[in-house]
């Protein structure tokens, strides 16, 4: 067997990325063995995490193709194994760091993960589509994304994203599913049915944190937090296990939901956090004519701001206007996000809009090591 067919063979495999980790089969220890016969013939053997892994068949596919495009290989068997508790122990380790350790990697100090929280006063104002999309923006652009659907009584991100896999779990570490290049995990996963969430605060206080600890997002470029409206128990335990989390804040034009709006933004007066920017969303109808409707009036998202800058003490920038689209509610139906599936709406370009003005905000460094010493 020639050394460049066995090169090319591992340089295939090194084109293989696990669905969930996101990282290649061949970095993360899932190559148990590989055997090429004379005939070209491929025998992989690869170990998942699991027995019941959910991508078993996804990881089968892209190693086949992966391999078949190697020239002189004719064929390949793929065989699927099992990690042994060792090896996930190893696999856990190498994710987590030493000792497999958990905890928020957020807010540890090398940390660079921009992380926004989706707030709004009340409900029905679109928060959720608009965290939806503004993720998968994000990710259209190559950004490493995730979102927590912290929204537990009102959880919405899997059907508006068209989630229907469970996460993965490896013994006490959660491998969220992921649709669109957006890590997702919601409570919706382990509930059956629409079965409603009726837990009090510590429970959801709990919950919230699991999902910051429990579930690995690996080393994300920005993490959103679909929050509940108002501001109960969710946003003060966001304050508390997200201390460095900004506040997006979504309003509709209506003066009273601009006024209920302001309540959500305004916490940050209390908790110490940053309002990153307020969002009008419904802002107008766009007539056959090309002239606009302001079914919900006007100037809402524009007052909030002016009110939540002098609350704050810092200037609180109206990020965009997302005008009505009936193709955005389509979209959110059919689990296929506006900003990926009709990019060329006016709706999809002020998503999109909003989140380049997010992608280019920059990650701070105050009380960062550099890892420099004086001379």
């Amino acid at each position: 067997m020639s050394t460049a067919l066995v090169e090319a063979v591992n340089a295939a495999l090194a084109t293989v990325i696990d669905p969930e980790l996101r990282r290649p089969i061949t970095e993360l220890g899932m190559v148990d063995s590989v055997e090429i016969s004379d005939d070209g013939t491929v025998r992989l053997a690869v170990l998942l995490t699991i027995a019941g892994c959910p991508l078993r068949d996804t990881i089968t596919r892209d190693s086949e193709a992966a391999l078949l495009a190697v020239p002189g290989v004719t064929a390949v068997d793929v065989d699927l194994k099992v990690m042994t508790q060792a090896q996930r122990d190893a696999l856990k380790e190498q994710l987590r760091g030493p000792g497999g350790q958990r905890g928020i990697p957020f807010n540890q100090p090398g940390s660079l993960t921009k992380v926004f929280a989706v707030a709004s006063g009340k409900g029905g104002v679109g928060k959720s589509s608009v965290t939806v999309n503004l993720a998968c923006s994000l990710a259209a652009q190559g950004l490493r994304v995730g979102i927590v659907d912290a929204d537990v009584y009102g959880f919405s991100v899997p059907a508006l994203m068209g989630i229907t896999q469970p996460p993965t779990r490896v013994d006490d570490m959660i491998l969220p599913p992921v649709a669109y290049g957006v890590k997702v995990i919601s409570i919706g996963m382990f509930v059956t049915g629409n079965q409603p969430v009726a837990w009090r605060g510590p429970m959801l206080h709990r919950a919230l944190e699991q999902f910051l600890t429990d579930v690995y997002f690996g080393d994300l470029d920005v993490l959103f937090l679909d929050l509940p409206p108002g501001t109960g128990d969710i946003a003060i335990s966001v304050a508390q296990l997200l201390p460095k989390a900004e506040i997006l804040v979504v309003t509709t034009p209506q003066a009273a939901a601009a006024d209920v709006a302001e309540r959500a933004g305004a916490i940050a007066t209390q908790t110490g956090q940053t309002v990153a920017g307020v969002i009008e969303n419904m802002s107008y109808l766009e007539m056959p004519d090309g002239g606009r409707m302001e079914l919900f009036g006007s100037g809402g998202g524009q007052s909030l701001t002016e009110r939540l800058s002098a609350a704050t003490g810092k200037d609180v920038p109206l990020l965009g206007q997302i005008p009505l689209d009936i193709l955005l509610r389509e979209g959110g139906d059919s689990g296929q996000p506006i900003v990926l599936g009709r990019p060329e709406t006016p709706a999809a370009a002020a998503l999109s809009g909003i989140a380049g003005i997010l992608a280019a905000k920059p990650r701070g460094l105050t009380g960062m090591s550099l890892g420099l010493q004086p001379r």
